[in-house]
């Protein structure tokens, strides 16, 4: 019992924590929100029904859910962090390790994920690895200073690995409140911040704004074009074909991410790459559609010789 409210609690903060589609090429989309629009291999309501299978203590058919997910998203932080929750769920500690790993190698600010993996490393018995890891989180609170939005996280997490390395039977016990789970109207609400951000030119703020969006619904290909988008504006080419990648692997005919991927492929001047992603979307669009138009405007003002 303990182990499963330890489990329950160690979602509480990735979860609850989410606050508050034609595509133009300066802008946000237009059209639905993530919870409306669904992709062909829902990845969004995999990683939902994972989370409401750990929810009921299911392990095995989280494990599974997650495993679908992570199958188009293998970098997904949240994901990767749910999956090892799902093993150790499971008392594969091995396998949540590397879960937990996963994530904050992906995101080494996901504080939950460096709680939980410098506690698996106790049960493992890998005390050096938790006192690395619990290095790693009071480097993090050194950095916060008490002001940032994680900060009384960062003290919660310091605390329950200290006790952990120092008491590892009790340290399985929590205090946490009860867990709650983040909507898809609060993911939604994250989601249309990000779309007025990037409207604004504000593309950190909204690559903030997708990540709490992400948080709700994984690997869904409209929140990975947009931190595909707002990525690409700020010169993180790299960065951006990877979620655009994300994008169109969840869904292979999300117009969307196929047009912004040509378009960073006109940027990067690979202009027969663009060229594959425009016929790809004239196959799509049979009568016409404005992702293929405007890629076509790009191709075909990359493609004309400098006068």
């Amino acid at each position: 019992m303990a182990a499963t409210l330890r489990l329950r609690a160690a979602m509480i903060a990735i979860l609850a924590a989410v606050p508050a589609t034609a595509l133009a090429m300066d802008s946000a989309p237009k059209g639905t929100t993530p919870s409306m629009n669904v992709p062909q291999f829902d990845a969004a309501e995999e990683y939902r029904k994972g989370i409401d299978a750990l929810q009921a203590g299911k392990f095995a058919e989280a494990k599974s859910c997650f495993a679908r997910v992570l199958g188009v998203a293998p970098d997904d932080a949240n994901t990767n962090l749910l999956a090892g929750l799902a093993d150790a769920g499971l008392n594969d500690l091995k396998g949540a390790a590397k879960h937990y790993e996963r994530a904050v190698h992906a995101d080494g600010k996901l504080v939950l994920a460096e709680r939980e993996l410098a506690v698996t490393y106790v049960k493992l018995g890998q005390r050096d690895k938790a006192a690395a890891a619990l290095a790693k989180l009071k480097t993090l609170d050194s950095a916060c200073n008490a002001t940032c939005k994680d900060a009384e996280e960062i003290k919660k997490a310091i605390s329950t690995v200290e006790a952990a390395l120092g008491q590892p039977a009790q340290a399985m016990l929590t205090t946490d409140p009860p867990l709650l789970f983040a909507s898809a109207k609060a993911g939604d609400t994250a989601y249309l911040q990000a779309v007025s951000l990037i409207n604004e030119h504000r593309y950190q703020e909204a690559i903030e704004a997708l990540q709490r969006a992400r948080a709700t619904f994984g690997a869904h290909p409209d929140v990975l074009t947009y931190l595909g988008f707002s990525n690409r504006k700020l010169g993180r080419y790299d960065v951006a074909e990877n979620y655009y990648r994300q994008a169109l692997a969840a869904a292979p005919n999300h117009k969307g991410a196929t047009e912004y991927y040509g378009e960073l492929l006109v940027e990067r001047g690979d202009l027969a790459g663009a060229e594959r992603m425009l016929a790809r979307l004239d196959s799509l669009c049979t009568f016409g559609c404005a992702e293929a138009e405007e890629l076509r405007r790009w191709v075909e003002a990359r493609a004309e010789p400098a006068s």
